[in-house]
Formats: C-alpha cells, structure tokens, sequence
C-alpha cells in the first residue's frame, strides 16, 4: 500500500514519467499557479539527469525551512510524496502557516495525484495521512482549497471532515480539524490520592 514519504530519489523514473502525464494535460502553463506547474517549468528539462533530480529531491526537502522558504519568498513548507517501492503516485504539501495569497487561494495543504493514478482514493489517503502531520505543525485545523468546479477534490475534502466556509473567486474553501495528540504513553495516570 502506498504511505507518505519525504521526497526521495528511489522513485526517479516514475516521478519523470508522472511529471510527463502532468504536463500533457496542460501543466505548466505559464497561468498557472500550483507548485507542480512551477516545478515543471523550472526543472522539468533536466529531471532526465540523476545528479540534477538528487539536487531537486534535496530543495524539494529544504522548502521546510524557514530559511530556504525566505530566500523562496514562501512560507515554509513540508512536502511529501505518496509511493510505493519505486512507484511514485502523488504529492502533497502541508504548509506551515498561511500569508494573505495561501488564505486565499492556496490553504494550508495542496495536492495533486497523478493522472494515471485518479479514482483509486489515493488522493483521500495522503490528505488522511497529511493531517496528523499537519497537526504536528501546531495547527488545529487546515484550510483546504478547491476549484469550484473541482468535484472529485471537492469529495476528497469532505471525505476527510472538511466544513465548507466560503467560495472566493473560483475556490471553494474548506477547513478540516487536525487530530488532537495523543498523550505520551509514559506518562503515569493522575491520582487523585
């Protein structure tokens, strides 16, 4: 079963071959906006090389950083891709706060699954499994946005609790509560003795 993983490069030929499924449906365009587009276009022709995809793994990885998001002019930002031994299937980002833009438009998570991979619940599954380590992050809830007209992420929203607030623009948003902690397993019950 696929599980969330850092950035990683045991899964280069089908991270290639999926950014390539991305950018035939029309990913990349100069209009759009989402980390996969950006990505594309500024390493999408050099993704081919070993050493060049190790070099984007590592900045992929780095964006968690307060320090390589500044440099960036982003918020910081935990990427994680969802696989399978050498099989890559999807992304999402959890970001670590939200600025006027990611309010907005963005939220606090995105994701994307890759076109060969849609309609299995993948992408239920990582939104599932992002949100614990969303909580992690100190957030009581995340902001989830989707295009209006978006019914399949509109479903995987609500699927995982997502309470609709508002439409803004072309976005719905939703906010999703984030599971609570868990006690640590050493600590000893209270007595009231």
């Amino acid at each position: 079963m696929p599980q969330l993983s850092e950035p990683t490069t045991a899964v280069h030929r089908s991270f290639v071959a999926a950014m390539e499924e991305f950018a035939a449906e029309g990913r990349g365009a100069p209009a759009d906006g989402s980390a996969i587009a950006r990505d594309l276009r500024r390493f999408g022709d050099s993704w081919q090389n070993a050493d060049v995809f190790a070099e984007y793994v590592a900045f992929a990885r780095s964006q968690s950083t307060e320090e390589t998001a500044a440099a960036l002019r982003y918020v910081p930002t935990s990427t994680y891709w969802y696989v399978e031994g050498g099989t890559y299937y999807g992304r999402i980002a959890v970001r670590h706060r939200l600025n006027a833009m990611l309010l907005e438009y963005g939220g606090h998570i995105g994701y994307d699954v890759r076109p060969t991979a849609r309609r299995r619940g993948y992408a239920t599954a990582m939104l599932r499994a992002a949100l614990p380590r969303a909580a992690a992050l100190g957030l009581e809830r995340a902001l989830v946005t989707c295009d209006h007209d978006n019914v399949a992420s509109r479903r995987v929203i609500e699927a995982c609790g997502g309470v609709f607030e508002d439409r803004r623009g072309v976005k719905l948003r939703y906010w999703i509560a984030t599971p609570a902690a868990e006690p640590a397993a050493s600590s000893p019950p209270s007595s009231s003795a």
